[in-house]
């Protein structure tokens, strides 16, 4: 049983509805559930400047690499943090106020987040090869060990390690959560620096960033974007085909393209609540815009021959703009 208010069970869909409970109760305005496939994560929310991209699992190692890679590009572009919240490894459940990374995702309990978002209380212990650590503030304890007028030697004999590993502890380097306890209960004084969840996740590199290709039928439409001055990033597990850069952030694109069914409506509308939280526009681009829809919530609707007319990226913002600031048609 969880030692919170919050109630978490086994179904993942009531679990998702839990945690977005949680996350609007801690003072984030969240998303719509992603309710449609491919997904790489199942909510957005925003408090103030921070944005999470969350993945909701009951087990941990059901989370992937290929999510993980895809979750931190989308963050990347978003300018968003990508987060796992689970209840369980094969093993065990995951420990509260502890941070699990999986594929350079950081990844916490329930209860963790809980803690962290409503209670405002920072994790301090991260889960690493060998081990439950934490990062040492090297200053503080530097500045307790000469209050006690102790040496290097004096501390490392006390501790029972080498006078070279407490150098390596004031220098900055993680200890054990025995080694910090220890520490702690010697000088009387706090000396973990909380886990930086916010900012956890592993930088892409050239070898993980291999962005995938794009959809063929897509080219025409990734081609008048690229035209027009925006940079395309192709997505493979998200509710949206591209997110399109342009040099103001706010004017970035979660762009779509099929032809207008039930199902491309509901990743319109899934685009347009992500859009509210990550602070971006959605277009949807369709062969025909049914009825002559203009929008679907906040995603405008833009046939591709309209696209291929566009000439510059003021003329796109502008149609845009002309679709969604009218009253949508009903369904």
């Amino acid at each position: 049983m969880l030692g919170t208010d919050y109630v978490y069970c086994m179904s993942r869909q009531a679990l998702v509805g839990n945690v977005s409970a949680m996350l609007s109760d801690a003072g984030f305005a969240v998303s719509d559930r992603i309710a449609v496939r491919p997904k790489s994560f199942d909510l957005a929310a925003r408090r103030g400047e921070d944005v999470l991209l969350v993945k909701v699992l009951a087990n941990v190692d059901a989370f992937d690499a290929a999510t993980g890679i895809e979750m931190r590009r989308l963050g990347h572009y978003l300018n968003a943090t990508p987060l796992v919240l689970a209840l369980r490894t094969r093993d065990e459940d995951l420990k509260p106020g502890v941070v699990y990374f999986r594929h350079g995702v950081p990844a916490i309990s329930p209860d963790t987040a809980v803690d962290m978002f409503v209670e405002g209380v920072p994790p301090l212990i991260y889960a690493a090869p060998g081990g439950l650590y934490v990062d040492i503030d090297g200053d503080v304890l530097h500045d307790a060990r000469e209050d006690r007028d102790w040496s290097l030697g004096r501390l490392a004999s006390e501790l029972g390690i080498s006078r070279r590993t407490v150098s390596k502890y004031e220098d900055g380097m993680n200890a054990s959560v025995e080694v910090a306890a220890q520490l702690e209960e010697m000088f009387d004084t706090p000396l973990s620096s909380p886990v930086e969840v916010l900012d956890g996740a592993e930088e892409l590199t050239d070898e993980t960033d291999e962005p995938p290709e794009h959809d063929p039928d897509d080219e025409a439409i990734v081609t008048v974007l690229t035209r027009v001055g925006y940079d395309v990033h192709p997505t493979e597990r998200a509710p949206f085909k591209t997110v399109s850069e342009d040099d103001d952030p706010t004017e970035s694109l979660l762009t779509g393209h099929s032809s207008f069914t039930r199902t491309a409506k509901k990743r319109a509308e899934i685009m347009s609540s992500l859009g509210a939280i990550t602070r971006t526009q959605s277009v949807y681009v369709v062969e025909d815009r049914a009825g002559g829809r203009e929008s679907v919530d906040e995603t405008a609707l833009i046939e591709r021959s309209e696209l291929e007319d566009v000439d510059d990226a003021d003329d796109l913002r502008d149609l845009i703009h002309g679709r969604i600031d009218r009253e949508p048609e009903s369904a």
